[in-house]
């Protein structure tokens, strides 16, 4: 087996990584990878492992950077070569691109995913969950949002049309959990505290790919400020790979004493807290979030057809 990307994530818990001059080994279980060494420019390990020293020697001798991260994907700590250089002219590309070229089927994405799962909704729970002109001003933003010139409109309907899109989930939902709309910390109602997981989750595994195609998490282009550039990312991501789950478990899992909710603050149970993240690891595809980083970065490097990998 080799390494679909130059960068190979290991998530979650209880792997062994060692290797030989010629192969990188990963065991869990009874389950054994192996890669070709010299195909692992960056080995990206998330959470609880075992990393024997045998496995950061080759790695290092051939070349290679790894990357520590803890299980939120956070990056922690890095290990290079002596005498390696991070790949800068990415992080070059990537602050000397137009933002524009990048922001508008970004924010254009997130829409149209939203609208297939609300309509994939609407079909399901076979009562309307739309208020008059609704989904008519959906469609209609999704068309401005491809001829919009300036990132301040597109920001401000992608605001729009996310907190219209929330608002619509709500009335698919139980109305006892008390989900309204998206909100901030800290989250009153059990829904949000499950966004909330999901989002970290997704958040994590593309920070994971962006670290090691060595391009910059805080440069956004649709997004401003800390993480912005993994936020553009997982934007068009958000409905297929975490709310479609989130649904499900709001509608058909979720039971009275999953969840303890105050004044102050809602708390999710370890066991549906649990049951949520196995259901998410599923649901996260993480093949095409690394596909869509490669997008970003041929766009980037190589002038290349940027496109969005989004349902």
């Amino acid at each position: 087996m080799t390494a679909t990307e130059p960068w190979l994530p290991i998530f979650g818990y209880g792997g062994h990584i060692k290797a030989t001059t010629q192969e990188l080994i990963i065991a869990r279980g009874s389950n054994t990878r192996r890669y070709p060494i010299q195909a692992v420019k960056h080995l990206l390990i998330v959470g609880g492992h075992t990393l024997h020293t045998s496995a950061v020697t080759n790695l290092l001798k051939a070349g290679a950077a790894i990357t520590i991260f803890d299980i939120d994907g956070t990056p922690v700590g890095y290990l290079y070569p002596y005498g390696y250089r991070p790949d800068g002219a990415v992080r070059l590309s990537q602050e000397r691109a137009g933002p524009h070229r990048f922001a508008q089927p970004l924010a254009r994405a997130a829409l149209q995913s939203r609208l297939l799962l609300i309509e994939e909704l609407y079909t399901h729970t076979g009562h309307d969950i739309f208020y008059a002109g609704e989904l008519d001003f959906l469609h209609q933003a999704r068309e401005e949002l491809s001829a919009s010139v300036t990132m301040e409109n597109l920001r401000r309907l992608s605001r729009l049309t996310a907190d219209m899109y929330y608002e619509i989930l709500s009335r698919a939902l139980p109305p006892e959990l008390g989900f309204r709309r998206r909100t901030s910390r800290p989250y009153l109602d059990p829904v949000n505290a499950m966004f909330s997981l999901g989002y970290a989750m997704l958040y994590g595994n593309c920070c994971v790919s962006v670290v090691g195609a060595h391009l910059d998490p805080d440069l956004g282009m649709l997004h401003e400020g800390a993480g912005s550039f993994i936020h553009d990312l997982i934007e068009p991501q958000k409905a297929s790979m975490v709310d479609r789950t989130v649904i499900r478990f709001a509608r058909e899992e979720i039971k009275s004493g999953d969840y303890e909710c105050s004044e102050k603050r809602c708390y999710l149970g370890s066991d549906i807290s649990a049951r949520l993240a196995a259901a998410l690891r599923d649901s996260i595809d993480q093949d095409r979030i690394d596909a869509q980083v490669r997008i970003v970065r041929d766009a980037l490097l190589a002038n290349a057809e940027f496109h969005v990998l989004y349902w």
